[in-house]
């Protein structure tokens, strides 16, 4: 456990990473495959196309029955999509078919149809060229029986739901979504909907936590809210039984009514960390009870929701078993003027613009209070400034992480 001084972000980060360790594997169906993460690479069960098959509409013939034009040919048979002509082709002749359709024996090249005009059971072919395979689709284009062409480690997109299809791979193993357990804490706040005393504010940080760990791939539980008081937090805290995470909000630090590290404490809790160089939310704590480990996340809710970015998040995606698990910042130039900073990591909400001139703009709200939700609500991304950067000056690169995206993706 660190003593007095503020650990940094990135040991902090190491720390937390370094604890966990990707969970069992499970089998689903290919239908609840979206966003979830592979945990074996998915081999195809067959090549597309299994067989030469046409890309357009037209005629099966033999290119050298085409080579001088116009020719005429008799139409021997018809091939529709999904039923191939049984017999061979010869000289002088053509079977009329439909994209997607066997390329008959015999054949190989399609005249498509506007290059002809077809008379009872004669065709003509005016105009164009067919040379051998044009417009025939070879076996095996798009991939083959055996090919892997997804890996283990892969979070599950719209189309790699339908590549696995086209792949005939009815069944994927995937890494068991991490069990969360979120609790809020304090009698000064309360649910929506609820009563609200005059003393009291409307809490977010539990419904947003439980929303950012569906996005991150996760299983949220709500635990409610824990009063200040040590039997109520134990009850509400024993829910989290059976989680691989128990994420607090509020009472993480050592005030007198912070009761978190006192009440778990008494139940097995070991602390690893609790102070962050950052900012906002410096009191984060981290450590384990039993078999489930703890984060314990400040209360201000930005604070909480900006710690979720930078610890909750990489610690999901270790869970899952994905390689690239820690924020990856990008660089912007920044849009307004920045005093310089102090021992804390600062993230700064900000909007981004676009210039053709110099690409992402980074423009920083004025106020940036942890309190205020609404300013984080229509955030674009993060801008990070290090332990004692400078002032820096409009048009100056600064790095940034941008806040769109998740597991679930098109």
């Amino acid at each position: 456990m660190n003593g007095g001084g503020l650990l940094p972000v990135a040991d902090a980060q190491q720390r937390i990473l370094e604890a966990l360790s990707p969970l069992p594997a499970e089998l689903i169906s290919l239908s609840s495959g979206l966003g979830r993460v592979l945990a074996e690479d998915v081999v195809s069960r067959r090549s597309q196309p299994p067989m030469a098959v046409s890309a357009m509409d037209g005629y099966a013939v033999r290119a050298v029955d085409v080579a001088t034009l116009p020719a005429d040919l008799a139409v021997v048979g018809y091939a529709p999509a999904g039923h191939a002509f049984d017999g061979s082709v010869g000289p002088g002749e053509a079977v009329r078919i439909f994209t997607g359709a066997p390329l008959p024996d015999g054949t190989d090249t399609i005249v498509i149809q506007e290059n002809t005009k077809q008379t009872g059971e004669t065709v003509r072919v005016i105009e164009g060229e067919a040379p051998v395979g044009r417009f025939v689709r070879p076996p095996g284009l798009d991939f083959a029986s055996g090919d892997t062409l997804l890996k283990a480690g892969k979070v599950l997109t719209a189309r790699d739901i339908g590549l696995a299809a086209a792949m005939n791979v009815p069944w994927l193993m995937v890494r068991r979504k991490p069990r969360i357990s979120i609790l809020a804490t304090g009698d000064e706040i309360v649910m929506p909907g609820d009563p609200v005393g005059r003393d009291q504010i409307v809490s977010s940080n539990a419904l947003s936590l439980s929303a950012f760990v569906s996005a991150e791939g996760g299983d949220p539980l709500n635990l409610g809210i824990a009063p200040d008081e040590k039997d109520g937090l134990r009850a509400l805290a024993s829910g989290a039984s059976g989680s691989d995470i128990l994420v607090t909000t509020g009472g993480a630090s050592v005030g007198d009514h912070d009761l978190v590290q006192s009440v778990l404490g008494d139940i097995g809790l070991e602390v690893d960390f609790w102070r962050i160089a950052m900012r906002p939310g410096k009191p984060l704590m981290f450590g384990k009870i039993g078999n489930t480990f703890l984060i314990g996340l400040p209360g201000n809710p930005v604070s909480s929701l900006v710690c979720a970015i930078i610890f909750l998040a990489p610690a999901l995606r270790t869970l899952l078993g994905m390689e690239k698990v820690l924020p990856e910042p990008v660089p912007a130039r920044l849009g307004s003027e920045l005093g310089e900073n102090d021992e804390r990591e600062d993230y700064l909400r900000a909007s981004l613009g676009r210039s053709d001139n110099v690409g992402l703009i980074a423009t920083p709200f004025s106020k940036q209070d942890s309190s205020m939700f609404a300013t984080i609500a229509r955030s674009d991304a993060l801008i990070i400034r290090p332990p004692f950067a400078p002032a820096a000056t409009s048009g100056e690169t600064v790095e940034i992480i941008p806040l769109e995206g998740s597991l679930f993706s098109i």
